[in-house]
């Protein structure tokens, strides 16, 4: 499913943070959860009103996130509203005695559309060690297996950082032995406990992708990279030589002036068709996408806390739409630095989450990118 979406009135993702409470102690966490829930969480019936308001400004896409969700004793009646609104639903429940078959079954009852599983390493050892918990792992497994006893399409997400970018291959074999349907590659942004983790230099970020790429183009599953705009620019310019090299006749579709095209790799949606699917074209914080916190602040993504409001005193549309933060994002021309004059600001961007992380400045040039685009004289970047 992949519908035309004018991201300047919706975005093709929302996600809630439900609650920051987890049982987890991830050495990455960006909320810094603990394991007891926050009495100032949005209500049952303050998340409805979110779920209403979501989808009448047309996104199809809404994620039940956390901390650990299951941690909500509400969850099912959220999937139950959001399913009646017509809603494409997924969650993300964390590798804790609350995931159990029965909330899988549960799950799949309400109406749920897709399970996401956190797995990081393709190692027991060294998965639990991430995850700061023993058998976390071993649950996560478990899960995979509930999930398809149930016929309920399974997701993986794994966080990319310095110690787990050696297992990316390994990582990639493991999601295909389980038969998800989806693989989220998250590059970590040092942000929360995740500050003390070493990041990923943009000369190994280059490697990374040649990897990604070749899984992408062999794989069942649906890949969708997170937190690092620059693998679609990796991926144009893959396209391009493959296709200047075989001096194919399908010539990529022709680019707006100023902007790199997107090529036919990154247009389709490839993998099972039963997913929540990839958007139309590309996401980036407040750009068809946008993150509602456990007490309603919203943010142009959970790795960019800066507030552009609250859904408990302005409806999420209104803050999505009109708030200068969120329009300033969704403007490639605001970029600064390489990211302001590069060919590929329109399907890229960069981070910006990750370059507020590290430069302080949202807009700055996404300090995990390795491409140096030729500067334009003065007179060309005032016109573009």
């Amino acid at each position: 499913m992949r519908p035309s979406i004018d991201f300047a009135r919706a975005p093709f993702l929302v996600i809630w943070e439900t609650t920051q409470a987890c049982d987890l102690a991830c050495v990455h966490c960006r909320a810094s959860a603990q394991p007891l829930r926050n009495p100032g969480e949005l209500t049952t019936q303050e998340g409805f009103r979110l779920l209403a308001d979501t989808a009448q400004m047309g996104t199809p896409v809404f994620i039940l996130s956390g901390g650990d969700p299951a941690k909500r004793p509400d969850l099912l009646d959220l999937v139950r509203e959001g399913k009646r609104l017509n809603l494409r639903m997924g969650t993300i429940p964390a590798a804790t005695p609350a995931l159990s078959e029965d909330l899988v079954r549960d799950l799949k009852q309400a109406g749920l559309d897709q399970l996401a599983l956190s797995l990081d390493y393709p190692q027991r050892d060294l998965h639990d060690g991430f995850r700061g918990v023993y058998g976390a792992f071993d649950k996560t497994l478990a899960a995979a297996e509930w999930a398809h006893r149930y016929s309920l399409p399974l997701q993986i997400n794994t966080t990319l950082w310095a110690g787990s970018a050696p297992y990316l291959s390994e990582m990639a074999a493991l999601v295909e032995r389980l038969e998800a349907v989806f693989w989220e590659v998250f590059f970590l942004v040092p942000v929360g406990r995740g500050e003390l983790l070493d990041g990923i230099e943009a000369k190994r970020c280059e490697e990374l992708f040649a990897i990604l790429y070749e899984v992408q183009k062999k794989s069942r599953f649906v890949l969708k990279v997170t937190e690092a705009p620059h693998y679609r620019r990796y991926v144009a310019q893959r396209e391009a030589a493959a296709e200047t090299e075989a001096s194919s006749a399908a010539a990529l579709r022709r680019p707006a002036p100023g902007m790199a095209p997107m090529p036919e790799m990154l247009r389709r949606s490839e993998g099972p068709g039963h997913t929540i699917g990839l958007a139309p074209h590309g996401v980036n914080a407040g750009k068809g996408f946008v993150f509602v916190s456990h007490i309603g602040e919203v943010y142009p993504s959970g790795f960019l806390p800066v507030s552009a409001g609250n859904v408990r005193t302005q409806p999420l549309s209104e803050i999505y739409r009109d708030s200068s933060l969120m329009r300033e994002l969704r403007d490639p021309g605001a970029l600064h630095g390489r990211c302001g004059w590069c060919e590929y600001r329109g399907i890229c961007g960069g981070s910006r989450s990750r370059a507020y992380a590290l430069t302080g400045d949202y807009l700055a040039t996404d300090p995990w990118c390795a491409y140096r685009p030729a500067r334009p004289h003065a007179s060309s970047l005032a016109a573009s």
